[in-house]
């Protein structure tokens, strides 16, 4: 491993296959590369995907650079060998979670996505942080709930088993395809709100379509009208900016595994500080009625795995030296890229957002004469590119800063050949 890189030393990294530099090696190329290309070269040398195929598919999950792939094997490593001198009383290694603060850690994600660390609860990804929230929550019969009709099932379900079990009432507003306008957003969510309305749960980032959601106006009316706001921000953390005190939610969670590329199991929960008493804990252990910290409250959930941890300790690291401007900026590159070119495609319907403020890493397309599936296995067979096929016509297309433009080019000669 390169422990450091002077200035001026990339192409020399480069020719020395520098696959798993260190942050701070990482931190003095963003800072020292006049190459923008030969920079992004030696971001993709730090992660272990094999050569010869393309990864296009992060929205499902992202793969992990070798710098988390090492501390994850590190730690199980250690645990396992030194197990032995763990006294649990504060010494040795420490060999599960589930019991404990992990302040620093909840620090660092406050620091992402700018809220306090005693607002946020490390979970195991975004659906385990909807049904803290769903089933958290004093609802009842008669209380209503709206979602939208391009929800993620982890964005659903917890709430449809609310109206089915204590007989809520449950709505879905009508979202357009493709949506380029923000206000048609905010109309159709509004359009099915009533008195009775007690929960607006809404995608930050739409899963399959990728639109980005006015989340910050929608949010502004609910808390006029008194009504609780949560967003799934399964797929907006690490692919876009994402601020809590801008966005002004009630609740907010997201599966870090995804644009973070933290390892699987990775997710957190955040819920405004005024508003956390009303959360009951649904997973229940020594602390379930901690009062001075309520993010520790609503991570009672038993043994767990430090590895993972460890991992996301270390995409943090990861993320924090490549830093959040050029890493947003290069997904949203990107994106632009991909979208621009299918545009130009006879054969291609985008039907995800081209609007430049709802658009970033994810497109969703079709083309004519292709079903989604086998449009997939076209573009696997000939050039072995992976996005992901959704339904029955379209394909989710999905770019990271371990892709690069050369691949994307290679997706319209497919699509131009057809």
């Amino acid at each position: 491993m390169l422990g450091s890189l002077a200035a001026g030393t990339l192409s020399s990294a480069l020719a020395n296959d520098a696959t798993n530099l260190s942050t701070a090696a990482l931190s003095r190329l963003a800072a020292n590369s006049d190459s923008d290309s030969d920079y992004w070269q030696a971001i993709r040398m730090q992660f272990p995907l094999k050569e010869g195929q393309t990864y296009f598919n992060n929205g499902t999950l992202g793969p992990m650079p070798n710098s988390t792939l090492n501390a994850i094997t590190d730690n199980l490593r250690y645990n396992a060998v030194q197990a032995a001198e763990t006294d649990y009383k504060g010494n040795g290694p420490q060999l599960l979670t589930g019991y404990f603060k992990y302040e620093d850690t909840r620090k660092r994600i406050g620091a992402l996505i700018n809220a306090d660390y005693d607002e946020i609860a490390l979970t195991q990804n975004a659906t385990f942080g909807m049904n803290y929230v769903a089933n958290g929550l004093d609802l009842g019969k008669g209380d209503e709930i709206i979602n939208t009709n391009q929800e993620h099932g982890g964005g659903f379900a917890a709430w449809q088993l609310l109206a089915k079990r204590r007989g809520c009432g449950y709505k879905q507003a009508i979202m357009p395809v493709p949506a380029n306008d923000p206000q048609q957003i905010v109309e159709a969510i509004f359009k099915e709100v009533t008195p009775r309305t007690k929960v607006i749960a809404i995608p930050h980032i739409v899963s399959v379509y990728g639109v980005v959601m006015p989340v910050k106006e929608i949010c502004e009316r609910a808390r006029d009208k008194g009504i609780f706001t949560i967003i799934d921000g399964a797929q907006a953390v690490g692919q876009v900016k994402v601020d809590m005190r801008d966005i002004g939610c009630d609740a907010y969670y997201s599966s870090l595994h995804k644009w973070l590329l933290a390892p699987a199991g990775s997710g957190i929960l955040y819920v405004r500080k005024e508003r956390m008493p009303e959360i009951w804990a649904t997973i229940a252990s020594y602390n379930w009625d901690n009062q001075e910290d309520h993010g520790f409250r609503l991570m009672q959930n038993g043994t767990g795995n430090t590895a993972l941890l460890a991992g996301l300790n270390a995409a943090l690291d990861f993320y924090e030296a490549i830093g959040e401007e050029r890493w947003l900026g290069r997904i949203k590159q990107l994106g632009d890229y991909l979208r621009a070119g299918l545009q130009q495609l006879d054969k291609v319907t985008i039907v995800s957002s081209t609007h430049p403020d709802m658009a970033a890493g994810i497109t969703t397309y079709k083309v004519a004469g292709l079903s989604g599936p086998e449009l997939q296995k076209r573009l696997w067979d000939e050039e072995r590119l992976q996005p992901r096929s959704v339904g029955k016509e379209l394909l989710r297309h999905s770019v990271h800063i371990y892709n690069n433009e050369e691949e994307i080019d290679r997706t319209f000669e497919v699509i131009k050949n057809i």
